[in-house]
């Protein structure tokens, strides 16, 4: 992409919150005299939120007041407003008598549409867009089959990755930060704060900014040899828990790949690596696939008669279907906004092949919750449980929630911290609380039915009636 050298330009930061290794700052500051940093709490998306107190505004408003603490030493700030992006964008543009609009892609279909419109309002005004790949390592039609066609399976994907990537891929993008600066008679008063728009701050139990992130990612270095023997079971906490840092940009995929490469050659290395490149994998399909937003990636699966109860998904929400690995991550889902892998497959494949409810309303209340919501993954997620997507597991393929919860927390140590009913049970029930002798029931205080739910449904009977459900 050939850029000509300007003058004054807005690097606008969407999921990319960050100074550090950002590659629309370091190619606005390379060739402009003066960069105005921005950011958005965009209408379009607020709109959608349904709490006042959703986590994910508190982790961008702690982002964006990291990046604040960051410039303020030298008089500069980061710009933050609030609106409609292709509204305010050209507006801001013409008004402080900029030259160019420096951006890193986002790959959704509304950031495609928004970034489209934008583009097209600042060629009115003769001022240039320029986006750049910053979100990921391969992006949308980089990776190909022979047959020139998107990979729609992750191992020979996965392998092509591998073949194309070189170090070049990961080289790190640090801006001339001198040259950030703020328009004349504009004040960093007017910054919106979160608050100012409908939503209330809360506490987070991860820490913001790329300050959280260095931290995070500190921590997980040090035992990332051990991952693919630790990264399944949730009472450990060794899983990275980057995915938060990766969805608002606060740390680039660049930089944590570095770290990984820096470890190899190791299994838990190799491991992580896998799971990033699972990240590109999603981001591609959301990319050349769009319709999966409310569609089956697979055409057979698309008329699939869901026949699940609404009772037992607001059971499966609360956290109350008598399966206690199913509960406690639910109520872990609830309380912190965050959700261990291994308990996502686990919960997805209880609501989708064991209540038989279509997985868009799992991915649904996902999107709602999760902190580290990222739609590609979510999707990719859900329709791989759901066997319904890209490289999924077969249709045939039933978790059986009891045989996961005996395996992945054996003792019940992630079960106790969140199920308090079943603190006082002997571990010897803990997994299938409904066959405690009611003696033990009454010396735990833990009745069951009363103080802790009996299980709604029978897995074995469900699994069944599932087969039957795909088979018409």
């Amino acid at each position: 992409m050939s850029i000509h050298k300007v003058r004054t330009s807005i690097c606008w930061l969407r999921r990319d919150l960050r100074l550090s290794d950002n590659n629309a700052l370091y190619q606005a500051t390379t060739t402009s005299d003066k960069v105005y940093i921005v950011f958005i709490y965009d209408e379009h998306i607020l709109s959608k939120l349904h709490h006042p107190e959703d986590k994910r505004l508190s982790f961008i408003s702690g982002s964006i007041e990291d990046i604040q603490s960051r410039l303020k030493p030298q008089n500069q700030s980061i710009i933050a407003l609030h609106g409609k992006p292709e509204q305010i964008i050209p507006s801001i543009a013409k008004e402080w008598n900029v030259d160019a609009v420096f951006v890193n892609k986002d790959y959704e279909p509304y950031a495609y549409q928004r970034d489209h419109s934008v583009k097209k309002e600042l060629k009115n005004l003769n001022i240039s867009f320029y986006a750049f790949k910053d979100h990921v390592i391969f992006e949308e039609k980089e990776i190909l089959t022979d047959s020139h066609q998107p990979y729609g399976v992750y191992t020979p994907y996965s392998k092509k990755w591998k073949k194309l990537f070189h170090k070049d891929l990961i080289k790190n993008y640090d801006p001339d930060l001198s040259k950030v600066s703020i328009p004349p008679e504009y004040s960093i008063m007017n910054n919106i704060d979160i608050e100012q728009i409908g939503f209330k701050k809360t506490d987070l139990y991860l820490q913001p900014g790329t300050e959280g992130g260095e931290k995070k990612i500190s921590d997980f270095i040090e035992n990332l040899e051990n991952y693919h023997l630790t990264r399944n079971f949730p009472s450990l906490n060794q899983t990275s828990q980057l995915s938060l840092h990766l969805r608002f940009g606060t740390l680039s995929i660049r930089r944590l790949m570095r770290e990984a490469l820096a470890k190899t050659p190791s299994d838990g290395a190799e491991s992580w690596i896998n799971e990033l490149i699972w990240r590109d994998f999603y981001q591609m399909i959301l990319a050349n696939y769009p319709h999966i937003i409310s569609q089956s990636y697979k055409d057979a699966f698309r008329h699939i008669n869901w026949c699940g109860k609404t009772s037992h998904l607001e059971a499966w929400k609360k956290g109350d279907t008598g399966y206690p690995i199913v509960d406690a991550a639910m109520r872990c889902l609830n309380s912190t906004g965050w959700i261990h892998n291994r308990l996502r497959m686990i919960c997805a494949s209880f609501l989708c092949k064991d209540l038989l409810i279509d997985w868009r309303e799992g991915e649904k209340y996902f999107a709602d919750k999760l902190l580290d919501y990222d739609l590609a993954a979510n999707n990719g997620g859900w329709q791989w449980c759901a066997s319904t997507g890209v490289d999924a597991q077969p249709y045939f393929r039933i978790f059986n929630p009891l045989l996961q919860s005996k395996k992945f927390d054996p003792n019940g140590l992630f079960i106790k911290s969140w199920c308090y009913e079943l603190k006082s049970l002997p571990e010897k029930y803990i997994h299938e609380p409904n066959t405690t002798p009611l003696l033990i029931q009454q010396e735990s205080g833990c009745i069951i039915g009363k103080t802790y739910p009996e299980p709604i449904i029978n897995h074995q009977v469900q699994k069944i009636k599932y087969l039957q459900m795909l088979k018409s």
